[in-house]
């Protein structure tokens, strides 16, 4: 389409509107995304009749090669109208200009489909946001921008001030074909789409908003004014022998520390500095599953956004991303830590509400956070928390610390009738800013306390990190995990008392299912990949091509066999990745009279381990395949995947796998397929075996588990020594034994000796009957036996002779 589509008085109010328009489609490409058919016809149904809309339609659908507005739109040689409003345009005077035509003509939309039996009309719904300030208390401006049905010089206005920030959201399409096979009268559907499309419209006005922010002074009196903070001050002042007027205060300081200061107009400039950051850090934004977030909130769900933690950048990006993608931006809970000027004020503004270490001791605080947060959920607002308690330090998915989806929970327990769905987000990063400090951390350095010279350096290094990435997972709705882990919870705790022994546990396995389900949307991406296969070679380097052929090798068995639908994978060969991490400058490149050498420069293997721990649960049971049949040899199919089944309940726990045991078996069989089809393993009758031609390429695969093993192997051959060692001394001397094993054998990952994963792999253990009292000593040993078989023989000598 182009702009021929326009009349020459058109064209020209187009070009002045141009000057001071800029709009965002939402979706980006909403053809691909929206499964858009561009062989059928379109219409459009716009809120209301606005000239100035469809101009901004117009340009909008030039960009995305969708037809404009005003194009024409043939039937069966009978014009008809490209779009439809729900609403008449008004006059200055605020009345209609005209009666709205809405519903004559989709009933002529309808009877055509009804001669025409091969006709299907694609109705795709438009939303267009100026501006996206939810209110607050009412003002001139307010007045003027709120009108859902602005006069041309309101809309003048709107226009000249919010022209910059103009969303246009795109709909899933409605097939009149369907419509009109509908029982009933075309006037009938036709009222029935005019109800539907105006809920729909409104709806979209909420997604994109929110609902109206109270005044921050009103908010704080209303929740001390409640009947749970009046007992909390009351006690408050017994216990510390104050007066309640002192107490009270002491709970206003609490909330002034605690509570956001939402503003719209900060993320207004928010949205171009922003814009302006990402373009000079990274080469793109990776976005995936966001359209089943945007329906939720749509659908009137409580959206709680639960992303892992690598980076200071996950508060912006994360909040970047949603705004961008038509969704209110969420209220976030930040450590107390960031609220530092100018940084604390800033983050205020932007949704950040600030959350201490620690609630031990105080009640009167955890009482009054909790209500807070209560009190974000009851009035509709989205809410974001990073459940890990801190930032990776080493690059792994680290054990959710389970407050605040106990409080989530609690919520839900205490009434809240809107449903609850847990996001939980993928970040992921080409470089992540902190990670140098975080091995000085691991290493015994002091973590440094954050200021406003950190941020000014910060921005001072900034270049270019390549791409990052945003993938949502699979929501978790709250009231369905509850009723489906309870279902007879609402008697239990209809008394108000919600410490009931079940609550524990099921907030536990909440946690768990929320930290795979973030695993499950993890980007392997160019630079984990290539970081994953150097630092599994001897001396961190490999031939270029034998690098590409490894590329190839993983890319083709994450594509043919996903880890999950929502995992993503970087396109093009292994040529063009490993060409997409090269022009990073994160490896060392060599030539010599042979070939060209890829290698890990010296002294940042470390800083490689981070990447690679990002996307390591990918590989685990690929490498376990290879492990078992390298050190094995030909096994029977079924002994194979038998093995797998005894080790992966530790790998399920040390790197949140969420397969179930059907899935399990159904993705080996995928996985042991593909790597036959590419010459990677041969299978004759019903036995599997390693192909001696590519055995290097396996190697290289079967080094991906290696140093997890030899953690499970310290355990395993510790607790088969002594099986009634107690839990704590397995746990310290198995660390003990990792750590020299680490200088013994020059292991560069600093989470090898984390007592953490230790911590994970006893509990593991524990469940499993594998260690305490009862333990069954059998199975430890038969344990112990089949992963000491899988290790290398010098690190099995280090670990034998350790006994």
């Amino acid at each position: 389409m182009s702009s021929s589509n326009l009349s020459h008085w058109q064209k020209s109010v187009n070009g002045l509107q141009r000057l001071m328009v800029t709009s965002q489609p939402i979706p980006e490409q909403p053809i691909q995304e929206l499964d858009i058919d561009l062989s059928r016809p379109i219409v459009y149904v716009l809120p209301q009749d606005s000239f100035s809309d469809r101009l901004a339609l117009h340009e909008c659908c030039l960009k995305l090669d969708l037809p404009s507005p005003f194009a024409p739109l043939e039937i069966d040689g009978e014009e008809v109208p490209r779009w439809v409003a729900l609403s008449a345009a008004k006059m200055l005077t605020g009345l209609s200009k005209r009666r709205n035509d809405f519903q004559a003509k989709f009933e002529h939309l309808l009877g055509l489909h009804k001669t025409n039996p091969q006709l299907d009309v694609q109705v795709i719904p438009v939303s267009l946001l100026w501006g996206r300030d939810p209110g607050k208390e009412q003002s001139v401006s307010a007045t003027i921008l709120a009108d859902d049905r602005p006069t041309w010089l309101r809309k003048s206005l709107i226009i000249a001030m919010l022209g910059r920030d103009n969303f246009i959201r795109f709909s899933r399409a409605v097939s009149l074909r369907y419509m009109a096979e509908q029982r009933g009268s075309d006037s009938d559907i036709a009222s029935k789409l005019a109800r539907v499309a105006r809920v729909h419209f409104g709806r979209q006005r909420t997604v994109a908003t929110g609902p109206k922010l109270p005044d921050r002074n009103v908010l704080f009196r209303t929740l001390l004014n409640s009947e749970v903070l009046k007992d909390a001050i009351e006690e408050e002042a017994r216990s510390k022998g104050i007066s309640i007027e002192k107490a009270r205060q002491n709970a206003h300081k609490i909330l002034d520390e605690i509570a956001a200061n939402y503003s719209d107009k900060l993320f207004r400039v928010g949205d171009r500095v922003l814009g302006w950051l990402w373009t000079k850090l990274y080469n793109g934004i990776n976005v995936r599953g966001a359209e089943q977030v945007r329906q939720l909130s749509q659908d009137g769900h409580e959206l709680v956004f639960v992303p892992c933690h690598r980076s200071h950048m996950d508060y912006l990006l994360l909040s970047y991303v949603i705004y961008k993608q038509g969704m209110v931006a969420p209220h976030i809970a930040a450590g107390v830590n960031l609220n530092f000027w100018p940084a604390g004020p800033i983050f205020r503004r932007g949704g950040a509400f600030f959350i201490r270490r620690s609630f031990k001791g105080n009640k009167l605080y955890s009482t009054i956070f909790r209500e807070y947060l209560d009190q974000l959920f009851k009035r509709g607002y989205s809410v974001e928390y990073f459940c890990e308690g801190g930032r990776s330090r080493t690059g792994r998915l680290l054990p959710a610390k389970t407050g605040m989806i106990a409080m989530t929970v609690n919520s839900v327990m205490r009434g809240l009738e809107r449903p609850v769905s847990l996001v939980p987000v993928y970040l992921g990063y080409d470089h992540v800013m902190e990670v140098n400090s975080y091995h000085k951390e691991l290493k015994g350095k002091k973590k440094e306390k954050e200021s406003a010279w950190q941020v000014f350096s910060a921005i001072r290094k900034l270049r270019n990190y390549g791409q990052s990435y945003v993938n949502f997972g699979e929501p978790i709705s709250v009231h369905q995990f509850i009723n489906h882990s309870q279902p007879d919870w609402r008697e239990q705790v209809a008394d108000g008392n919600f410490r009931q022994k079940w609550m524990t546990p099921m907030v536990n396995q909440l946690a768990n299912r929320l930290m795979c389900n973030i695993n499950d949307a993890a980007a392997a991406s160019a630079m984990t990949l290539t970081a994953s296969i150097l630092l599994a070679t001897e001396q961190h380097a490999m031939n270029r091509t034998a690098l590409e052929r490894q590329l190839d090798i993983y890319l083709d068995l994450l594509r043919a066999v996903p880890y999950t639908s929502r995992a993503t994978v970087p396109e093009g060969d292994g040529k063009a990745v490993l060409q997409q991490v090269l022009d990073l400058d994160k490896f060392e490149v060599e030539s010599d009279s042979m070939s060209e050498i890829i290698r890990i420069f010296d002294g940042t293997a470390v800083t490689m381990t981070y990447y690679r721990n990002n996307s390591l649960h990918l590989l685990a049971l690929p490498a376990l395949i290879a492990s078992l049949l390298l050190r094995q040899g030909e096994q029977p199919r079924q002994q194979l995947v038998n093995n797998i089944h005894s080790i992966y309940p530790l790998l399920q726990a040390e790197l949140f796998i969420g397969l179930a045991d059907n899935d399990l078996d159904n993705y080996l069989d995928g996985i042991i397929n593909e790597m036959s089809h590419q010459g990677l393993l041969q299978q004759r009758n019903d036995n599997v075996a390693p192909n001696g031609k590519h055995r290097a390429e396996l190697l290289n695969l079967a080094n991906q588990a290696q140093e997890t093993l030899q953690r499970y192997a310290m355990v395993l051959s510790r607790l088969q020594q002594e099986p009634d060692i107690e839990r704590s001394t397995l746990e310290r001397e198995s660390q003990a034994l990792a750590e020299h094993m680490s200088k013994l054998h020059g292991i560069s990952a600093p989470e090898f000796f984390d007592k953490k994963l230790f911590n994970t792999l006893t509990n593991k253990l524990k469940e499993l009957g594998l260690l305490g009292e009862d333990a069954d000593h059998a199975k430890v040993a038969q344990m112990s036996g089949l992963v000491l078989s899988l290790l290398t023989a010098p690190v099995y000598n280090s670990i034998i002779s350790a006994k």
